[in-house]
């Protein structure tokens, strides 16, 4: 008997597979949040993670992430997924200490792919300076996995996505596309060099980034998953209180992933996340370039506010240290977000 793939089992891979961004703000709406001095971010409103303070000098920054596979080597899924998890981390500028698995997995396969998941994630987790020692598992019919991570940050160090501020720049570290190029892959009509160029983004960890950027302040940062680049922009402008307009031609892209969208491929996360954000973007893009910027990324990049006094000495330091920087775009007064 084959053995099944593990893309075939999935409904739906990677963050593509999240609940939708308006759904679960009804959700949460009916949750009374905590009411404490050192939950420095909680429910009210939420983030990237959660923050607690410990004392003067320590916070402790806590995230869970996971979600069903987006490629077939189950190494490369582990990685995936936990690097996907380990960014939440550094989107709140802490640096990742301790995780636990979370998995789901059906009996029919065999343990050695479920071992080398966990082989992949160690080594993802290795790479992040931190630890994973242990976590829990479930029987299931559609593989899942994922991080319960912690970090510390300091409590005055904290990012939020809640920051911009009118007249800063606005920013990406990763190049956009990968939910439409695993789509492709499923449907068969990926090119050749493109999954391995999305790979390549989604086992990126963003702790050199978040690095580099640290000693610039920034007013706002996010990273870019499940919700898309308008998704995640729409959250910052509409928690800051501003504008925040996207210049399309600007844009980066993985390898095909223009092409992709020309040619009409989409996920079920494209239409989740235009529900949620949709009547808050103002779009003058071609519908190609739309699809990049609704795309539900996997492992994203980070989406930083911060002055436009700073833009020299931070692409050249990010150019310094070999990493790319995409400015695309800058913060107004008002409200929404446009892509044009």
């Amino acid at each position: 008997m084959t053995q099944p793939t593990l893309t075939s089992l999935a409904k739906a891979g990677g963050c593509a597979a999240k609940y939708s961004a308006a759904r679960l703000e009804e959700l949460l709406s009916g949750i009374v949040p905590a009411d404490t001095a050192d939950l420095l971010v909680g429910l009210d409103p939420a983030d990237d993670a959660v923050v607690y303070r410990l004392d003067d000098t320590t916070a402790l920054v806590f995230t869970v992430d996971f979600f069903p596979p987006v490629v077939d080597d189950p190494w490369t899924f582990g990685r995936i997924a936990a690097t996907n998890a380990l960014n939440d981390v550094y989107a709140m500028g802490g640096r990742p200490l301790l995780a636990l698995s979370v998995t789901a997995f059906p009996e029919e396969l065999p343990t050695s792919v479920l071992g080398e998941i966990l082989a992949g994630a160690g080594a993802a987790t290795r790479d992040a300076g931190a630890i994973l020692a242990g976590g829990h598992t479930i029987r299931d019919e559609e593989p899942k996995y994922g991080l319960a991570v912690v970090g510390t940050v300091h409590p005055d160090g904290v990012w939020r996505k809640s920051g911009a501020q009118a007249g800063d720049l606005v920013a990406l570290t990763k190049p956009l596309g990968t939910g439409l190029v695993l789509q492709a892959v499923r449907d068969g009509r990926a090119p050749d060099g493109a999954l391995d160029a999305a790979v390549a983004a989604m086992t990126e960890l963003n702790e050199q980034a978040a690095d580099v950027l640290r000693p610039f302040t920034p007013h706002a940062v996010t990273d870019v998953t499940g919700f898309g680049l308008l998704g995640h922009a729409h959250e910052t402008a509409e928690r800051s209180g501003v504008h925040i307009s996207l210049e399309a031609d600007l844009l980066p892209a993985l390898p095909a992933a223009l092409e992709l969208a020309e040619a009409g491929v989409r996920t079920g996360g494209d239409r989740r996340n235009r529900d949620f954000a949709g009547d808050h973007v103002r779009s003058t893009a071609s519908e190609a370039v739309e699809a990049l910027a609704y795309d539900p990324q996997t492992a994203g990049g980070l989406l930083v506010a911060l002055p436009r006094d700073k833009r020299v000495v931070l692409e050249a330091t990010f150019a310094g240290a070999g990493l790319p920087l995409h400015v695309v775009g800058h913060v107004e007064q008002g409200s929404g977000v446009s892509l044009g």
